[in-house]
């Protein structure tokens, strides 16, 4: 009962995103299937760099590879559906063989590790020409449908990806997986020397972290119809879904979502009514908020109750 708060408002939370079509346009539909999506990458990213406090940029890197292996297969003629499926497993095994080398580093030395994975995956995407189509990208079939049903059909998808991505977040946060992340967060060393098999736990953190992206970037390869390395494999969406996770706050089951939502909000309200300089306020306003709110939106006082019942690192 002590989390039935936490459980409400995270439903709540997807009945308005589903609810949308209800009320809104194709552009309020597409904006909350943003938000459903970014929702699912930086509660993703929570696992690796909220729960164990590794700064990890691989998120593009999974994304891209998500939305890449989901492509070639569907240019296969494997269903859709399969070849989200076969982009999330593959790109998970690619995560947790890629865990056991780097987070043998810490610190700025595993950041630095983990935004040259992203880079390294861009450049063999775009010198694979024969496979990957290089810089001209890759075309998907087709979808049936008028644009807002295909909308429609990718929020839901998006919304689905979120709701797993959150499951799974509360089984970790309750199991010994997240209690020996946390004990790795506070101290990796002592942790060890409790028993807690810290490369394991990194590892499973780290390949966590990578699932939802994969299955996202898949989706999201089907819902544009086209794919390239340049908006496949983004620095700075990395960036972001990292802020978004810190925004809302990390470390917690809800934070993550809420910091997605508030960020894309945020950065349509911004690009919408200061077309020049969207990007700059932006920065300012989300530095401001970090800075005055080192807890994120959840250590607001209405938030409180949410982050106590869903844990914090």
């Amino acid at each position: 009962m002590r989390r039935l708060p936490l459980y409400l408002s995270i439903l709540a939370g997807l009945a308005v995103l589903a609810a949308t079509p209800l009320y809104g346009d194709n552009y309020v539909v597409r904006t909350a299937a943003i938000v459903a999506m970014y929702g699912a990458l930086a509660t993703s990213w929570n696992f690796i760099g909220g729960f164990t406090g590794y700064p990890s940029f691989s998120t593009a890197a999974f994304f891209g590879l998500g939305a890449y292996v989901g492509a070639l297969c569907q240019r296969q003629g494997i269903p859709m559906i399969v070849a989200w499926g076969i982009a999330t497993v593959a790109v998970a095994a690619f995560a947790a063989v890629l865990g056991g080398i780097i987070l043998r580093l810490r610190g700025h030395y595993f950041a630095i590790g983990s935004i040259a994975v992203v880079e390294l995956c861009r450049l063999i995407v775009s010198s694979w020409s024969s496979l990957t189509g290089g810089g001209d990208g890759l075309n998907l079939p087709l979808l049936q449908g008028s644009p807002e049903q295909i909308m429609r059909f990718f929020l839901f998808v998006m919304l689905a990806i979120l709701a797993a991505s959150l499951v799974v977040t509360i089984i970790v946060d309750r199991s010994r997986l997240g209690f020996g992340l946390r004990c790795i967060h506070q101290n990796e060393d002592a942790a060890a020397m409790v028993g807690v098999d810290t490369t394991l736990y990194k590892v499973a953190a780290y390949t966590l972290s990578a699932v939802f992206c994969a299955m996202a970037g898949a989706a999201y390869a089907s819902w544009t119809g086209y794919i390239d390395p340049t908006d496949s494999f983004q620095i700075v969406m990395t960036v972001k879904v990292a802020v978004m996770a810190i925004l809302g706050g990390a470390g917690t089951i809800v934070g993550p979502a809420l910091g997605a939502a508030a960020f894309v909000m945020l950065e349509e309200f911004f690009w919408a009514n200061f077309i020049d300089w969207n990007r700059a306020i932006l920065g300012v306003v989300i530095v401001l908020l970090i800075f005055f709110l080192p807890g994120g939106l959840l250590s607001l006082n209405g938030l409180r109750r949410l982050r106590r019942t869903g844990g914090a690192a």
